[in-house]
């Protein structure tokens, strides 16, 4: 339906002026509301990365740390996980236990001493779980169920069905497939099932008036808040802790998959692990170092140090391939191995490479010098067509190979000390910006009798 001029009142007019400003009241409202909370989140992050420098808090955050890990030395890093969160659940019910110990205590201490000694009685069972790790993975988590059931019954006995003690029962729901985990399938769900059972049963035998304490209907109000807060409480932050384990494992496994693997081969096995993965790359260059006479240098200076010294200079290498987009393959011994335009195709893979060849030897030789040595490098570079994959199932590696791949370290193994010898392909391609010098006509292994060159620098602009 329309309206006209003559439909639209002075008044209709005045209320859609005042609609108009109060939705513009609430929407300027909600958006401070809405900033308000985000300047408070970053306050409250920047409140609490101070308080994680103090010195107190720290100390609080290690305790809590190793309280956590109590009994789980020894296991497998699942199974740690698992006591992990097994640990914690124990830490909180022995919380939630005294806090208990303290209020039956403020009301009425003498009325419910029975409740508050069965308490204290759960607390030292649930104190015992991290040293009944030692006996078995599964002893900690059988003791708390035994302990837990057992009490709840009792005190449903003794406040009934009113207090909401049973409630805590659901706990059973989640938690023990966290700690007993899933190929142990039929503890869990028998935890699950008797936790279920017993809750019924509670609620059908301790009818308010069959309890054993007569408590005020407030009393029991209190109580049943407390129950379904502990219930829901105990359940949230396990499954939130569970979780957060489970990420902090998978960023763990991710970043060790990342450095096996490059990035885009560790998304694809991830996605699909049962599928091989093998490309052909039309173009991409490969390049092979060798530490000239290290053999001897690792035989004088020993494995301690020897290690240290490799790691220094295929530390400061990996640095140097990342910089320029570069590929590290794979260290063999004191040799090493880069690709450009793999796993992805680059069209100037052949100048990225080239940039990093003309690199290495100063970068070699400070990370030489830092180490006190006096060392060389021999480098070769081929360009061409290459395949790739991942080869083998059991600590598998990525991996590339073909007819350019034996060439770059054929130029490696008949180059010189301090150059980089290139194929004829690579000289003919980068010439308009890369400087060359003739290296003769070569008998390469292989290959027969080829033209080759060293690469010195790069052409100035002028």
């Amino acid at each position: 339906m329309t309206h006209t001029k003559s439909d639209l009142t002075p008044g209709k007019i005045q209320k859609k002026k005042n609609l108009h400003i109060k939705f513009y009241f609430i929407y300027y409202g909600y958006l401070n509301a809405l900033l308000g909370f985000q300047h408070f989140m970053e306050q409250f992050k920047l409140v609490m990365r101070q308080l994680s420098r103090l010195k107190i808090i720290a100390s609080l955050r290690d305790t809590g740390h190793l309280a956590l890990l109590a009994g789980t030395q020894g296991y497998s890093p699942d199974v740690q996980r698992r006591l992990r969160i097994l640990n914690m659940v124990a830490y909180l019910i022995i919380i939630a236990n005294l806090c208990y110990v303290v209020q039956y205590s403020l009301i009425d201490f003498h009325t419910y001493k029975s409740l508050i000694y069965f308490n204290l009685l759960s607390t030292s069972f649930a104190i015992f779980v991290p040293f009944a790790h030692r006996l078995h993975e599964t002893a900690g988590a059988l003791l708390l169920v035994v302990i837990e059931y057992l009490a709840l019954f009792i005190f449903t006995a003794y406040l009934g069905r009113s207090s909401g003690v049973q409630l805590q029962y659901f706990v059973g729901a989640a938690a023990p497939f966290f700690f007993f985990g899933i190929k142990r399938s039929f503890l869990p769900f028998t935890v699950v099932a008797l936790g279920l059972i017993l809750h019924i049963v509670c609620w059908f035998s301790f009818p308010p008036l069959s309890a054993i304490i007569t408590a005020d209907k407030t009393m029991l109000n209190s109580l049943y808040v407390i129950a379904a807060i502990t219930t829901a409480g105990l359940i949230s932050v396990t499954v939130f802790y569970a979780y957060l384990l489970v990420e902090e494992a998978q960023e763990r496994a991710n970043f060790l998959l990342r450095n096996i693997l490059p990035g885009k081969i560790a998304d694809r096995l991830t996605e699909n692990p049962n599928q091989p993965i093998a490309d052909y790359f039309d173009s991409a260059s490969v390049l092979f170092l060798d530490l000239v006479s290290f053999t001897p240098l690792a035989m004088k200076y020993g494995p301690l140090h020897t290690v240290k010294i490799l790691n220094h200079i295929v530390t400061d290498l990996d640095a140097l391939a990342a910089l320029e987009g570069v590929e590290k393959i794979k260290t063999i011994g004191d040799a090493y191995m880069a690709v450009s335009g793999v796993p992805e195709s680059k069209p100037d893979h052949m100048e990225r490479l080239a940039r990093m060849a003309l690199k290495i030897h100063e970068t070699v030789r400070d990370a030489a010098q830092q180490e006190g040595i006096a060392i060389d490098v021999r480098i070769g570079m081929a360009s061409g067509p290459v395949l790739a994959g991942i080869i083998g199932t059991h600590k598998f590696s990525y991996d590339v190979w073909g007819n350019t791949v034996n060439l770059a370290s054929r130029m490696e193994s008949h180059g010189e000390p301090g150059r980089i010898q290139v194929s004829n392909e690579i000289k003919t391609a980068l010439s308009g910006h890369f400087t060359f010098e003739d290296a003769g006509i070569n008998d390469i292994k292989g290959f027969g009798a080829l033209q080759t060159w060293y690469l010195t620098g790069i052409k100035s602009l002028g």
